[in-house]
């Protein structure tokens, strides 16, 4: 079986390009330049026949006996003939739309981004793809360990914008979380040199999503990719962002019903409360009641917080109470209860309660 080339994982959406030609129009005459064997070589790599699939070299050249090589040879050639045919110089015009296109979205765009900006579906998303391979004043930037695949039609601005990203992830903090506006003037300060057209806030989130490890939470927090605030992986990650949002704790059956109102996740009630009791990023601050350790709270029974409070002096009856409080959502009997128990604690002559 012929080995296949994996679709794009970008989910399908409204076309937002607003183009002149008929992209399968002008492929068609583009295709209609070359020889046969070349013609079906670059159907099949680009997926431009009945099947939205393409082909890898390998495939091919297994399919007619041929080495890799070869094929790519005969791609090659073809992609020549077609940028030397009249039917190119014809159409000028359309490869011109699609350079203003790219420039309009920043000049450099992530190959998935521009694609599903350009069609709705996989078939037509690989004619755009033929095109801008086509087209001599694109240039594509293969995917790497810092940046994933993208296009641009500005070198320049392309490398200034690689080493701006490159910058600005090295003063992120591993931890460091930031709002959509604090992490776009972070990064136009390493964009001093660019054009000022592209200084615009959907620009630059176009530029900031090329970077693989500088990444945004559904909460739209941005820092480094692989921070846990960032990272959302699992119920355990969508329980932290939602208790992070409400801004005090909540129940875990709270917890999973806003994972499920906010991020559109589902989210049973047992399986969320076991997921907060094994991370150290909740504290158990009530009954089902969880808040984040980042908060100040720790980890412990009422009898364990009286404790932590009292290491440090002495205190009254009511400042015990206050204290607890802070850090505890439980009622003052609860703690007067634990606060009696003279195995750990005991009250002084002046009415203030030490450890024992």
């Amino acid at each position: 079986m012929a080995k296949k080339v994996a679709k794009s994982k970008v989910p399908a959406k409204k076309a937002t390009a607003k183009l002149s030609f008929d992209s399968a129009v002008l492929v068609k005459k583009l295709l209609a330049e070359v020889p046969e064997r070349a013609r079906e070589v670059l159907v099949f790599r680009f997926g431009l026949g009945t099947s939205a699939e393409r082909e890898t070299l390998e495939a091919i050249g297994e399919r007619w006996g041929i080495t890799r090589e070869r094929v790519r040879q005969i791609e090659a050639s073809g992609i020549e003939a077609i940028r030397n045919s009249r039917a190119f110089r014809e159409n000028e015009s359309g490869f011109s739309e699609l350079s203003s296109y790219i420039e309009a979205q920043g000049g450099i765009v992530p190959e998935d981004q521009l694609l599903a900006g350009l069609a709705t579906d996989e078939k037509s998303r690989n004619r755009f793809r033929f095109l801008l391979v086509v087209g001599s004043s694109f240039f594509r930037e293969r995917e790497t360990d810092e940046f994933y695949a993208r296009w641009h039609v500005d070198q320049r601005t392309a490398e200034t914008v690689h080493t701006a990203l490159t910058r600005l992830y090295s003063t992120l903090d591993d931890a460091e979380v930031l709002s959509e506006g604090e992490i776009i003037n972070r990064f136009l300060e390493e964009l001093k040199d660019v054009n000022a057209a592209y200084r615009n806030e959907e620009v630059l989130k176009r530029w900031l999503s090329l970077s693989k490890n500088i990444g945004s939470n559904p909460l739209a927090e941005w820092g480094k990719a692989h921070a846990p605030a960032i990272r959302t992986k699992g119920i355990r990650d969508y329980a932290y962002l939602v208790i992070k949002q409400r801004g005090e704790p909540m129940h875990f059956s709270d917890v999973a019903k806003a994972i499920g109102d906010v991020f559109s996740k589902k989210a049973h009630v047992a399986t969320t409360h076991n997921e907060l009791i094994k991370d150290s990023r909740f504290v158990l601050v009530g009954r089902g009641l969880y808040a984040l350790a980042e908060w100040g709270f720790s980890p412990g029974v009422v009898r364990d917080v009286i404790a932590d409070v009292l290491k440090k002096k002495p205190l009254t009856r009511d400042e015990v109470i206050e204290a607890v409080k802070k850090v505890r959502y439980v009622k003052d009997n609860t703690i007067l209860v634990n606060l009696n128990d003279s195995k750990y604690f005991k009250k002084s002559k002046d009415g203030k309660y030490a450890l024992v």
